[in-house]
């Protein structure tokens, strides 16, 4: 199965005209200061956190939550919030549009990305990600032992740890099958009566005039061509996060029952924010019946 998700329609062409270039340089450079002098402010901090603090991090993640926050007001994006986080150490699941999703995820509040283990080398991307505290996992079911290791690890020194469920990014106007098998690690004797996690719904809603799927990052899509495109919209639009109840993991049977039910409540707050997820999910419905 590929590991990534295609659309029913090809993407949007991208058209660029001399004012969008013109956007492109100055939300481009902002945000590449941005990210610059915080990351290099983030790493010398890391060289006193580490050793007097370890595994916690009391200082750099407001550093990252700095930086996502602001890249909002370069882009001109409007941000909104409902509901509220879980307070202390917990995981987290949402939905994956795009990449935009690691500055909404992180704007709102503290948390660790749990990533495969390749991105770890991916260039650029892959310094950012190990700087601001990301764990790296090797999606292989032999490394369940270690996996649920790390995460005790991590959950012990205070971190929330937030995953991508389906797997792969999509168009932000539906929600794939959430995938059980990081959730097996949450009923692990350390974590399962104690643990609880909350599904996240991020809601894209486009800039004016734009596809309802302007945000969406998938396919072969190329990172490049994505990042130019958003930073050159003459305007843009507003993410939402709805905050969904935390679920205690001890009140389901097993692995594919929490998964189940966080899916559904993480589908049911897209679709009730953003009309063209539940046409989106008709049409879905529709396809698959007419396959059968």
């Amino acid at each position: 199965m590929s590991p990534t998700w295609t659309a029913p329609t090809p993407p949007d062409p991208v058209v660029i005209g001399p004012l969008g270039w013109l956007r492109v340089v100055l939300r481009g450079g902002a945000l590449l200061l941005l990210i610059a002098i915080c990351l290099l402010v983030l790493l010398l901090i890391r060289l006193i956190e580490r050793p007097v603090f370890g595994m916690a991090r009391p200082i750099t993640p407001h550093i990252v939550q700095f930086v996502c926050r602001n890249a909002f007001r370069i882009l001109g994006m409007g941000y909104t919030v409902h509901g509220r986080p879980i307070h202390g150490p917990g995981a987290v699941v949402a939905n994956h549009t795009s990449w935009l999703d690691i500055f909404t995820l992180n704007a709102r509040k503290r948390i660790y990305f749990v990533s495969k283990s390749e991105v770890a080398g991916w260039p650029g991307i892959g310094i950012l990600a190990r700087a601001t505290g990301t764990l790296f996992i090797d999606r292989d079911r032999r490394q369940a032992r270690a996996q649920t290791r790390a995460f005790v690890e991590r959950l012990h020194a205070g971190h929330k740890l937030l995953f991508f469920p389906e797997g792969t990014s999509t168009d932000g106007l539906r929600v794939l099958p959430f995938k059980s098998t990081l959730f097996g690690a949450f009923f692990a004797a350390p974590l399962r009566e104690t643990l609880t996690v909350q599904p996240v719904s991020v809601i894209y809603h486009a800039p004016p005039g734009e596809p309802a799927r302007f945000y969406g990052w998938w396919g072969d899509m190329e990172f490049g061509e994505h990042l130019l495109k958003t930073l050159a919209a003459p305007r843009h639009g507003a993410v939402e996060l709805v905050y969904h109840q935390p679920l205690k993991v001890s009140d389901f049977e097993n692995r594919k029952a929490l998964a189940a039910h966080a899916e559904a409540l993480v589908r049911a707050g897209l679709e009730a924010y953003l009309p063209e997820a539940a046409l989106a999910a008709g049409e879905d419905r529709d396809r698959r019946g007419a396959s059968v």
